[in-house]
């Protein structure tokens, strides 16, 4: 009878220890933390909070979003990469953060970015308008813009959101086609919505900025867009024409989102949030609200896929780098 009762006790120890290990591997079981390297408010922002609740919804877990802006993104992307390995810690970021800062100033990272970051899945594209701002300032198109800047040597200021951001080459490149105009970049480390302010205010008169960024204020009447940076003009603003068609095929980045974890997460952690960020965007309320956005839906078919993509769009961030010098100290 003892024996009988030691050998129950034992059974049910192992049942017990083998309930706990399955709750364990059960992902998520927790939060998620959200890593994202703007200030609340821009397209980053706003793409990381759609698709975070809508794997909260699937997951049944939160996915909480932290605004960590600054250093080109790496402040982000290193407490991502150095946090542990299990899928609790995410960076959704975008071209400028996770493939240009990488290429342009690798120095500036404490941890080697291609081996310690793994892309989980491409989330969206983002169109993007070249526009001008409306406060003290007369200029109402591409042709009158360049024109204005070739009378005004040094004296047209263009925003950014950040030096080596892809707004600021794409303005560098604009410039470079546009004859050599000479502008002077202003960096505004808040972000997108820092540099609409710096527009509202007129301290800087034109930008390359996401079109979900500026929808409000272009609809106010504040900021004027004169070009899109997309394949083709957008259904919501049928009278801006795209950059090609202004005479500047290629200025301009069609910038992209990601999601990313640290290198080490076990691959079915991965493919977890892989699908379930892949089915977050496909449910109605996620496709209507990015939809909203201008923002067009593409995630990455795997992670693998994904691995690959993230490869090509760096690959391609160091031939446009090579090409287009400009400052990058911040």
């Amino acid at each position: 009878m003892k024996r009988l009762c030691l050998i129950a006790a034992s059974l049910l120890c192992l049942a017990f220890g083998g309930m706990q290990a399955g709750a364990q591997d059960k992902f998520p079981s927790k939060p998620v933390k959200i890593l994202v390297p703007y200030a609340p408010g821009g397209a980053t922002d706003i793409v990381a909070r759609i698709v975070g609740e809508q794997m909260r919804q699937l997951l049944g877990q939160s996915f909480v979003v932290e605004n960590k802006p600054g250093a080109f993104g790496i402040l982000a992307i290193e407490e991502m990469a150095r946090a542990r390995p299990d899928g609790y810690t995410v960076q959704v970021g975008n071209v400028t953060t996770n493939a240009i800062s990488p290429v342009i100033v690798p120095d500036k990272f404490k941890i080697n970015y291609e081996r310690d970051v793994a892309p989980v899945t491409n989330l969206i594209d983002v169109p993007a308008f070249l526009v001008i701002t409306t406060t003290n300032f007369a200029v109402k198109d591409v042709r009158e813009l360049i024109e204005y800047a070739k009378k005004n040597p040094g004296k047209l200021r263009y925003g950014t959101v950040g030096a080596g951001s892809y707004p600021h080459y794409d303005m560098a490149f604009f410039a470079k086609r546009a004859g050599d105009l000479d502008m002077i970049a202003i960096h505004n480390k808040a972000g997108a919505s820092g540099v609409i302010n710096d527009m509202l205010t007129g301290d800087t008169q034109a930008a390359f900025l996401n079109v979900a960024s500026t929808a409000a204020q272009v609809r106010a009447g504040k900021i004027k867009p004169i070009a899109v940076v997309n394949h083709q003009r957008l259904p919501d603003y049928p009278d801006v024409p795209t950059m090609q068609e202004i005479g500047f095929p290629g200025v301009g980045t069609i910038a992209w989102n990601a999601m990313f974890a640290p290198a080490g997460t076990p691959k079915p952690v991965l493919e977890t949030l892989h699908k379930a960020a892949v089915a977050a965007m496909a449910a109605p309320a996620a496709k209507d609200a990015l939809a909203k956005q201008n923002f067009n839906i593409v995630p990455s078919k795997s992670v693998d896929e994904a691995k690959t993509w993230l490869a090509g769009e760096i690959g391609a961030w160091k031939k446009i780098t090579s090409e287009v010098k400009i400052e990058t100290a911040e």
